[in-house]
């Protein structure tokens, strides 16, 4: 597990960097054989600490920020956040992969059909906000498995994509002409 460790208004002792460490290692046991990274980031706002953990893997991304009077405490609870988020992700995914298994026996049984080509087979509907590009952006960082965030440009009120372009580095903006 890569784990990065940075603090904001905080000095990062090595203390707190082996806390962290130490308790991201109940975190790895759900991922054995996965790359995973993790950062966190830790902040002091007046009398309040807070703790940012974010963990992601090759598909997801699980995030917990948590302010509690002792940064420790608040380490603590986001690794429990976290933990709750991936027990329940995964068994979700178990699921989902034992009913698609009983799908596919049930499949085998029925006669093979035409397979459908040129058709639309899914439809997605989601809220389109406006906003800056440089925003758009951010949003589609947060989701690192998607490679598209679609919004309405906030300076020419026309809908916009940005894309991830295959250098996995850099952005395309779509813009319409008109």
């Amino acid at each position: 597990m890569n784990i990065k460790v940075t603090g904001k208004d905080v000095k990062v002792t090595d203390a707190i960097k082996e806390y962290a460490e130490r308790k991201l290692d109940r975190i790895e046991k759900y991922f054995e054989g996965e790359e995973i990274g993790a950062m966190v980031t830790v902040k002091a706002e007046k009398n309040i600490q807070v703790a940012e953990l974010q963990v992601n893997t090759k598909f997801d991304m699980f995030r917990a920020v948590t302010e509690h009077a002792d940064l420790y405490a608040a380490i603590d609870k986001d690794i429990d956040i976290l933990e709750g988020q991936i027990r329940k992700y995964k068994t979700k995914k178990d699921k989902m992969n034992r009913d698609n298994s009983l799908k596919v026996k049930e499949s085998l049984f029925i006669e093979e059909a035409k397979p459908v080509e040129d058709e639309i087979l899914k439809t997605l509907y989601y809220e389109i906000k406006p906003m800056a590009p440089e925003d758009a952006k951010l949003k589609l960082q947060e989701k690192p498995g998607n490679n598209f965030y679609t919004f309405i440009n906030i300076d020419t009120g026309k809908v916009n994509v940005i894309f991830k372009l295959k250098d996995n580095k850099n952005y395309g903006l779509v813009e319409p002409q008109n």
